[in-house]
Parts: structure tokens; C-alpha cells; sequence
């Protein structure tokens, strides 16, 4: 089965894990990834710098963005990151879980676009944004991953996943990107078809 589609979100304390996440992907990564963290909406996000690594390009979308194989689309300050189609659509519709952009829209996304392909994954973050999204993803077929709360700094939104959907990982950051890889499938090309 592939598995083509990585849906990351975090919160407080998930920065460091992410760019060990990041660093365990090879250049020419079969999957495209999307990264939600949560930000304060004036701010401007250096994330895309930040975890730009090994030739993996991360980087603010534009709605119509096509989705494609070795690429990281982080989510822009004050919108939610979601997928129609092939392709990456920014909306700047009511926060949910008190954040725009919020874990749970893009994972929702994910899951009612991309279906058993995609693998959801809640890092370190207060509160419990990430669950609701991860259930959607279960409930599509994907696979659900949660950094153990033991590693996480700030673990609410771990255990709530934990506590909340049948997880089928829960493992510590240094060992969640080479599972990430091990998961996702060399099938397709280089851009994602529906």
C-alpha cells in the first residue's frame, strides 16, 4: 500500500523534534510532507529556513500550489493548510482548537483528500489540537503516529491522541523520521495523483 502523504503537527516544544524528523529524510523523499505549527498570527514564520535540509525544500504555499514528492509545505502564519486534489489550498476560515492554522484542518484535509495514503503525525504541543485529526486520518485508513510523551516537552497534545485514537506508533523523535521513511512507499511519481 502507499503511503505518500506525511501530515506533522506540533506545538510548544516540537521544533527540535521536527528538525530531527526533517533530518532523517533522504533528498529524494517519495511523500510530500505538510508541517502545521502553531504560530502567532502577526508574526513572520522562519520555519520553511529553519527545516530546510539535505535538498528537501520547505516552504510557505500559495493556494493552487501543486503537491509533489520531496517537498515540505509548511503552514503560513494565520491560515489553515489543506488539500483539494493534487494540490494545496490556504483558508482563512474560524480557528479551530483556538489556532488558525490548526493541526486538526490540515489532517482533516489529508484524510478526506488523500485517504489510506496518508500517515498523520502529533509532536510535543499544549492542549489537545492534533486528536481530532488523527481520528480522521484512522478513520481513512492512514496510519497515526504520536512522539511518546515521555520525550515531548510539553506531552498534552501526545497523551490526547494517545488517549483518544487507536495509535499505531508512539515513538521518540530521534526515532520517528526513519519510521516515517520505512512507512512511505518508492510507488508513483513525482507528483501526487488523487
Amino acid at each position: 500500500m502507499r503511503r505518500d502523504i506525511i501530515v506533522i503537527g506540533g506545538s510548544a516544544g516540537s521544533l527540535e523534534a521536527l528538525k530531527r524528523i526533517v533530518r532523517s529524510f533522504p533528498p529524494d523523499l517519495s511523500a510530500a510532507v505538510f508541517v502545521v505549527v502553531h504560530v502567532l498570527p502577526w508574526r513572520k514564520s522562519d520555519l520553511p529556513a529553519i527545516i530546510t535540509y539535505n535538498g528537501l525544500l520547505a516552504s510557505h504555499p500559495q493556494t493552487g500550489d501543486a503537491i509533489e514528492y520531496s517537498r515540505i509545505y509548511v503552514a503560513p502564519p494565520n491560515v489553515h493548510l489543506l488539500m483539494q486534489d493534487s494540490h494545496v489550498q490556504l483558508w482563512h476560515g474560524p480557528k479551530e482548537s483556538q489556532h488558525r492554522p490548526a493541526i486538526n484542518a490540515t489532517f482533516r484535509s489529508a484524510a478526506v483528500t488523500f485517504k489510506d495514503r496518508v500517515i498523520g503525525v502529533v509532536l510535543s504541543g499544549a492542549l489537545d489540537d492534533g486528536t481530532t485529526g488523527l481520528w480522521w486520518i484512522k478513520q481513512f485508513g492512514g496510519v497515526a503516529v504520536v512522539q511518546d510523551p515521555n520525550d515531548a516537552s510539553h506531552p498534552a497534545m501526545p497523551l490526547s491522541a494517545i488517549e483518544t485514537v487507536d495509535v499505531d506508533h508512539v515513538a521518540g523523535s530521534d526515532e520517528i523520521g526513519p519510521l516515517l521513511v520505512n512507512l512511505i512507499s518508492d510507488e508513483g511519481n513525482r507528483k501526487v495523483r488523487r
